[in-house]
């Protein structure tokens, strides 16, 4: 069996991120037949449609096409103003752009983390709403939301908690069987 190529995305632009630990701690947990690949985003430009009008920048480009590439694909996101955070939906916006947009059919898996109760709930509902439009597969259950993430991460990175963690297995586990189903569906 071939080894599942994800890519992993973080919303949050920031070093030491508690939704980089949670999207790191999913590559961990994920089953030995998948592999993530965390891709970095902070250099796409504010969308400007005269800009797409002379054709996709370069780091647009080079996103829409490993996103294309990927078997599937898992999004870390803090939750900003109760939604996703602007940069990110912005690249988003990008992503989107012509008839070959990369996320159309492709599996995808949300979690957050937050040093509030809820986890980070809220930005998931408004994230499922944009993929949806996109018509991105997103894995529906298990949800994943790490409430109280600060005292669930360690400094170093590393998730302390092992309900944590089993939450996080047990989503990409479901997350290996969605991408095959959604290949099978092909």
């Amino acid at each position: 069996m071939k080894t599942l190529d994800v890519v992993g995305l973080c919303a949050s632009l920031r070093t030491g991120s508690v939704n980089r630990m949670a999207l790191e701690l999913a590559g961990a947990r994920m089953p030995s037949s998948m592999h993530l690949d965390i891709i970095e985003w902070r250099d796409v430009a504010p969308f400007d449609a005269d800009i797409l009008a002379a054709g996709f920048p370069s780091t647009v480009q080079a996103l829409r096409d490993r996103i294309r590439r990927c078997d599937g694909v898992v999004i870390a996101t803090p939750e900003y103003n109760f939604s996703v955070p602007g940069m990110f939906k912005n690249t988003l916006d990008w992503l989107s752009r012509g008839e070959d947009q990369p996320f159309a059919r492709k599996p995808v898996a949300i979690l957050s983390a937050s040093p509030g109760p809820l986890g980070g709930s809220r930005v998931q509902y408004e994230l499922r709403k944009i993929l949806l439009f996109v018509n991105a597969m997103v894995l529906i259950k298990p949800e994943v939301f790490i409430g109280g993430s600060t005292a669930k991460f360690d400094g170093a990175g590393a998730c302390v908690d092992e309900t944590t963690r089993g939450f996080v297995t047990a989503q990409m586990q479901a997350f290996e069987g969605w991408i095959q189903a959604v290949q099978r569906m092909r």
